[in-house]
């Protein structure tokens, strides 16, 4: 049996195969299934290479391989920690892979009311306050997120750290990207903005109540 030949038609019906599945990305606008049929793409071209011993295929389709699988499974992850996070404690855990660090002395203004912003931070450590609502911040919160929802992405408050610590930001690019890549990612950050501005409206209205109380209340002769 002549396997040469059979390597050869193998090897044209591996190439026909994977480039329907290459045009087929191209018609893709989400990461997920894009990847999906990237791997699909490798494994083709990683079997088609095989019998004609093309080793130079091989090893570049395995290395597009690992990379297209490691990018499938990080967004797979974040999506899937997106959705625990809204459906518990608001948690932005799943975004700190995204995130560089920034540290923090007592007495810095991280950002002025009414200037340009560009990101949002994560609390590691440390103490932080917003000034004009004089809100502190606890470990965990995240802050400058509705910064980005503004139509004029302008700071709507002073952030001050009141003890050193460290926080982890993200530019509004990266979380455009990621929005842009995975639809469900988009749904389930947009139902955590909410759900952050419902949270500082309530303590917002918390303070007010207490301030009319105090007002209320009879003076001391």
């Amino acid at each position: 049996m002549d396997t040469s030949h059979l390597a050869q038609h193998a090897g044209t019906a591996g190439a026909l195969f994977a480039t329907i599945f290459v045009v087929a990305t191209t018609t893709m606008k989400t990461m997920i299934p894009l990847r999906v049929f990237g791997i699909l793409a490798n494994v083709i071209l990683i079997l088609t290479a095989i019998p004609a011993r093309n080793y130079l295929v091989m090893v570049v389709q395995v290395l597009m391989l690992l990379v297209n699988s490691y990018r499938l499974h990080q967004m797979l992850q974040l999506v899937r920690d997106v959705k625990k996070s809204v459906n518990s404690d608001l948690s932005m855990e799943w975004l700190k892979p995204f995130m560089t660090e920034r540290q923090c002395a007592a007495g810095e203004i991280l950002f002025y009311k009414d200037e340009k912003a560009e990101d949002m931070l994560y609390i590691v450590s440390g103490k932080f306050k917003l000034v004009e609502s004089g809100i502190v911040l606890p470990v965990g919160a995240i802050v400058g997120e509705l910064g980005m929802l503004s139509p004029s992405n302008m700071r709507t408050q002073t952030l001050e750290c009141v003890e050193a610590g460290l926080v982890l930001s993200v530019s509004y690019t990266k979380v455009e990207e990621l929005y842009v890549q995975n639809p469900a990612f988009g749904f389930y950050f947009l139902r955590l903005s909410s759900a952050r501005l419902f949270q500082n409206l309530e303590t917002l209205q918390q303070q007010l109540n207490q301030q009319m109380a105090s007002a209320a209340a009879p003076k001391p002769a």
